[in-house]
Order: C-alpha cells, then structure tokens, then sequence
C-alpha cells in the first residue's frame, strides 16, 4: 500500500514537471513574494510501529519455575487516522522556504502478540492484540526547495525533522511508547493557485529516529503474565505516512 502510494505520488509530481506549453492567466501572482505565509492544514495519516523482537526469553512461573518462551510482536497493518493543524511559512529564497506547522495526529497502532511457545488445539500460536491509541502534537520544521511556477501550479520538494509529543496516557496494556519522540520526514506536493486562495496538496513520509518503547512500562505493569509480553520488543521505531492539505 505505501509503495503504491509514493508510485502514484511520483508519476503526478513528474506529470506536473513537465506541462504543456499554453499559458494561462494567473491567479495570485505575487503572493510568493510576501516574506511570510501562514495557513492552515487538515489530512489523514497511516500509523504503523516497527518492533524489534529479543526472541526466546527466560520467564519465572508463579510456582518458582522458570521456562523458555519465545514471543513475537508484529504492528500487522497501516491505521487510518486524521490531522489537523496551523501552517508559518518563511520565504528564503525564490526557490527555498522554511515551514514551521504545528499538527495534531489522531491515530493508532494494532499490535499483535504471537506466542511460539503456547500453541492452541490447532497448532497454532496463541495470540493477544492490542489497539494502540495515539495523539501526538508534532512540531515539524522543513525544508521546501519548489520548482519554477507554470501558469497556475508550482510543484515541490520536502524534507525536515518533527519532534512530536505522545499525549496518551500509560495504561496497562502490552506495550507502552513513550511521552517524546522526533521523527525525520521527506514528501513531495504541489501549490495549486486558485482565484481566492492557495491549496497545497503533499504527502509525506515520517520514520522515528529514536527508540519510541517505554522500557519502564513492563516494571509498572500489576498483571504479571503481561510482563513476559512486554518484554519481548527490545525496541520500537514509529512510521506515519501523512496526506495533509494546505490552505493559505
């Protein structure tokens, strides 16, 4: 699904490089020159974790006992979620903006737990899932470098850093995130002027450079027969595939 989407994203944005030679009136011709642009933004966005897994583990039964479990976790699909937010746009150059975009995320992350070690009458691992709710506030600072304007579109290149902030709060769940987390992010879109404002469709790709797991969360847990579950991601890196729309 996602390389579906970037296919499609690619082949718009090289559509939009290469335009036809009529010209037309334009709309708005000099609202690129202003220093500032501000805005505002709404879209969806697709959520997905990706765990590292420690394999077997050593658990201590209630009797005293120990025994050799080995449980995996897998993020099994993409989360539909939306966004929405404020947009500062700084013109640098003719070519080169620096964008400032305080977003709000609303998603989740469904997480499936498959015990190797447990099977049922069938044969097969037991299983646990967990949905995941998550809200982050992000404070993405990019980078813009746009192409030359045609008529009345103007594509585009995007890259930058989004520190974001998990304000969901711990629960006794598997798996737990942590409060902070910073994300570096890469997209393509395209300023489309029309008569009365400026719309600015653009999907970008954002991926966790730090580790995103709560390492305490399985010490806080009261069940102890979740604590083997938790234990068995050593790390986590959070993906988000963002379709925003901007208004200016």
């Amino acid at each position: 699904m996602k390389g579906r989407l970037w296919t499609i994203a690619l082949l718009v944005w090289t559509a939009l490089c290469c335009p036809a030679q009529k010209r037309s009136i334009q709309y708005k011709p000099y609202i690129d020159l202003r220093p500032m642009h501000f805005g505002i933004l709404v879209g969806m966005n697709l959520q997905d974790i990706e765990f590292n897994n420690v394999g077997p583990q050593i658990v201590t039964l209630e009797d005293g006992t120990t025994e050799e479990k080995t449980i995996v976790c897998d993020a099994d699909r993409w989360n539909a979620g939306f966004s929405v937010g404020v947009l500062a746009d700084l013109r640098l150059s003719s070519h080169l903006n620096l964008r400032f975009s305080p977003t709000m995320h609303f998603g989740a992350k469904h997480l499936t737990f498959h015990n190797l070690t447990d099977l049922d009458q069938q044969g097969n691992p037991r299983e646990e899932r967990q949905d995941m709710k998550n809200t982050y506030v992000s404070f993405p600072l990019d980078l813009k470098f746009s192409a030359e304007r045609w008529n009345n579109y103007r594509p585009y290149l995007m890259a930058g850093v989004n520190p974001m902030i998990n304000l969901t709060s711990k629960n006794q769940d598997f798996v737990a995130l942590k409060r902070g987390d910073i994300f570096f992010e890469i997209g393509l879109g395209c300023d489309f002027y029309l008569p009365f404002f400026k719309l600015i469709p653009e999907l970008k790709f954002c991926y966790s450079l730090s580790d995103a797991l709560d390492h305490n969360h399985a010490s806080e847990l009261k069940d102890t027969n979740k604590r083997i579950y938790a234990n068995a991601v050593t790390s986590g890196h959070s993906k988000m595939i963002v379709l925003t729309f901007y208004f200016e």
